[in-house]
């Protein structure tokens, strides 16, 4: 069953039960660091399920056992937890530009929005990375964090989130609006996905891997082959070839040793 105080104590925070800035800084990024972004969890095989998510089931695999999640599982389990700790929190919703021209919906991402003392924050720990490691502030103005910069533009009726590393340029890292959700407005994307696991009859090597893990200064994403390190700002990419390499690393950034 969901338990405040065994999610704060699996993620490192056991006993931060305050509703100020510090305190959903040090969560934002402890969660990050605790419980890995995980596409594998997201098993389709008795049915895409994005609405009516079992939340206590979820909390066990995600949290519990620390085989982490995806944003449907993650922000929505975050989003509880904030809201049972007092914070008032609003569900958004976004999409990559990889997604949209995939589905052309605007649903493909879920994420939050904390109001707190007057001020908004973006709070997402169900992202792969590289994105933001502490709440961002709703502003218009350049925030940075470990080495990278971040702000949010206005593109008529979507803001985009874009960031940059140290030598980098500015690039997007999702679109969205400032419109509340329900967790009903998930189902266009539970039909998309539908659609996609009934087409799919390409090779299952590797390609759709899809793990993201935060660290004390940095992140690491592991997209199919492509293994990006954000280190202080500084990006190193590399294409695993190898499947010894491959499956070790999966096995890594998945683990409770993650370093």
């Amino acid at each position: 069953m969901f338990d405040v105080d065994g999610y704060l104590e699996r993620i490192g925070c056991a006993g931060e039960t305050g509703v100020d800035i510090a305190t959903l800084r040090k969560l934002h990024k402890k969660h990050l660091m605790a419980i890995p972004y995980n596409g594998a969890t997201q098993d389709f095989s008795d049915g895409v399920r994005l609405v009516d998510l079992d939340e206590d089931a979820t909390f066990e695999t995600s949290v519990v056992q620390g085989r982490g999640g995806t944003c449907f599982q993650l922000n929505r389990l975050f989003a509880r937890l904030l809201t049972e700790l007092g914070y008032d929190v609003t569900v958004l919703a976004a999409s990559t530009a990889e997604g949209w021209e995939a589905s052309g919906i605007d649903v493909e991402h879920m994420f939050n929005l904390v109001t707190l003392d007057g001020e908004q924050w973006l709070v997402d720990v169900g992202y792969p990375g590289p994105s933001y490691i502490e709440p961002l502030s709703a502003s218009g103005a350049v925030q940075s964090q470990y080495g990278c910069q971040y702000r949010l533009v206005d593109r008529g009726s979507r803001i985009a989130l874009q960031r940059r590393g140290r030598i980098t340029r500015w690039s997007v890292v999702y679109t969205f609006t400032m419109q509340p959700r329900e967790w009903s407005d998930w189902k266009a994307m539970e039909e998309f996905l539908v659609r996609e696991i009934t087409a799919d009859t390409g090779p299952q090597d590797g390609r759709k891997i899809l793990c993201g893990r935060t660290f004390e200064n940095g992140q690491v994403v592991l997209k199919g082959r492509r293994h990006l390190t954000v280190r202080d700002g500084r990006e190193e990419i590399r294409t695993i070839t190898d499947d010894d390499e491959h499956a070790q690393l999966v096995s890594h950034m998945l683990s409770d040793e993650f370093r």
